[in-house]
């Protein structure tokens, strides 16, 4: 399989139903829908780049891993304090009940982030798009299926918080499959701990 314009289209959706969403929102709520549209607009910025449609420009790949990574782990958990959800908030309660998956699947998005950074540098896989894996796995980003599942890299599912790749195994591998591991966390999370835009 190919990257699709399915990743790109997701991107836009997600987007724009946080900006709808952001209407009303204050405080660590608003910051956090902030930090979730930015992470969501530099995915649709870059995945032209990774589908080999733009020039690939390593120092944009670390900029957006750089984002990412600024944007996860405990400054992600931080912004999911007890008694935050509920409207305008789209978290599902499920992220203070199964706190430690929630914070496992953070702490995995800035070791991915940290790993495309490091990765940047190798360029696409051989024929660029990112082969051998869609950005967002084939089910939405909002619902259904297990992301990294079967033969991914990860190996497991990215709902259990499996480890990530060791820094070294990022030295050698395409950005384009390090960006697809970051993609499939996010969508990953999304799936479960977020309420589908309906």
């Amino acid at each position: 399989m190919k990257i699709t314009v399915f990743a790109a289209v997701v991107a836009t959706v997600s987007i724009a139903g946080a900006v709808w969403a952001h209407s009303g929102a204050t405080g660590v709520v608003k910051q956090r829908m902030d930090a979730m549209m930015a992470m969501g607009k530099g995915v649709k910025g870059i995945t032209p780049m990774m589908r080999g449609k733009t020039a690939y420009d390593p120092e944009r790949v670390r900029a957006f891993a750089e984002m990412v990574r600024q944007h996860s782990g405990e400054a992600m958990t931080k912004l999911f304090p007890e008694g935050t959800d509920g409207a305008p908030s789209v978290a599902k309660p499920n992220i203070w009940t199964d706190r430690d998956e929630f914070n496992a699947l953070a702490a995995q998005l800035e070791s991915l982030s940290e790993g495309l950074a490091i990765a940047a540098e190798n360029g696409l896989k051989q024929g660029g798009g990112g082969q051998g894996a869609t950005m967002m796995g084939t089910q939405p980003a909002m619902g259904g299926g297990s992301m990294m599942g079967g033969g991914s890299m990860m190996g497991g599912s990215a709902m259990s918080g499996s480890a990530t790749p060791a820094p070294e195994a990022f030295s050698e591998m395409p950005a384009d499959v390090a960006f697809m591991m970051v993609s499939q966390t996010c969508s990953a999370c999304h799936t479960k701990f977020r309420v589908e835009a309906k």
